[in-house]
């Protein structure tokens, strides 16, 4: 069964910025804000909308050493995106289905709310290695990353 995990995160930056570095420009920009991790990003199928496939290659220290994974949402209006894990990444340690979901707000001139939802099942009821909150930090992790590659002139 399908469960879901939420949070939010408030950010400095404008919401037209940080939606093209989220939704279209991050196959660019993962592997800058996230040097320490991610080698690479691939596309692999489509034009960056529903249905495009990604991979993420990681460093070779990282393991598991790829996520591949599929936009299923992406509404420009309401800036929200949806990113669904189909192989590798937390796939491979106990997770059956595992899906992040922004959505981003404007609430103020320089700040937006981003809405996170985690949509994740286990392969088992008995296996939770994988804990939502853990990965939901290295989601806001990654959101702050974002942040101040913004804030910092990019």
């Amino acid at each position: 069964m399908i469960k879901e995990f939420n949070t939010q995160t408030e950010l400095n930056v404008k919401l037209e910025a940080l939606w093209a570095v989220l939704s279209k420009d991050y196959i660019v920009i993962v592997p800058k804000v996230l040097p320490h991790i991610v080698k690479d990003v691939q596309l692999i199928e489509g034009d960056g909308g529903v249905g495009t496939i990604v991979i993420f290659n990681f460093l070779s220290d990282v393991t598991p050493s790829f996520q591949r994974e599929r936009i299923t949402e992406f509404d420009e209006i309401s800036h929200e995106i949806g990113l669904q894990v189909i192989e590798g990444g937390y796939l491979t340690q106990g997770l059956s289905y595992y899906k992040t979901t922004f959505q981003l707000s404007s609430i103020g001139e320089d700040k937006t709310l981003v809405n996170v939802k985690i949509s994740y099942d286990h392969e088992s009821d008995i296996q939770e290695n994988v804990k939502p909150t853990k990965t939901s930090e290295s989601t806001l992790f990654y959101l702050r990353r974002l942040e101040n590659y913004l804030l910092n002139g990019a």
